[in-house]
């Protein structure tokens, strides 16, 4: 299974403590495919820095980047679906170049996604994504 995980989803992951920091152990395990682009992975780092300052961010950028189950890929194409929040579409560009199955998000920004017949892309919570692949 591919899926682009929004940075909203990764930051609840992080903490060892969290119900859904199991998301980055069936990563490490190789349960899923990460799919990332540029963007993605800057965002990440910016975010990780301001929530859990400099060591954790580097900690989890390191694991992420040199992961053998994270995909990096370069979306050629702006397909500017989510026009609530243009930031936002970095993550659909990269779920459509990278064919991800799902995009794993709690943003309502999203939502419009499942009124667009083409190109259809999965948008699933992070509740639901913890239930799929755990199973």
């Amino acid at each position: 299974m591919r899926i682009v995980l929004d940075t909203n989803c990764l930051l609840r992951a992080v903490p060892a403590k969290s119900n859904f920091h199991c998301i980055l152990e069936e990563l490490y395990l190789g349960h899923f495919i990460l799919c990332c682009s540029n963007e993605i992975l800057t965002e990440y780092e910016e975010l990780l820095m301001r929530f859990y300052g400099k060591d954790i961010a580097e900690n989890v950028m390191n694991f992420i980047i040199n992961s053998p189950y994270t995909e990096k890929n370069t979306p050629y194409y702006k397909w500017n679906l989510i026009t609530s929040d243009f930031d936002d579409n970095k993550f659909v560009d990269c779920a459509l170049n990278a064919g991800a199955e799902y995009i794993v998000t709690n943003d309502h920004h999203f939502d419009i996604l499942k009124n667009i017949s083409f190109p259809k892309i999965e948008v699933i919570g992070i509740e639901t994504f913890k239930e799929i692949v755990l199973m």
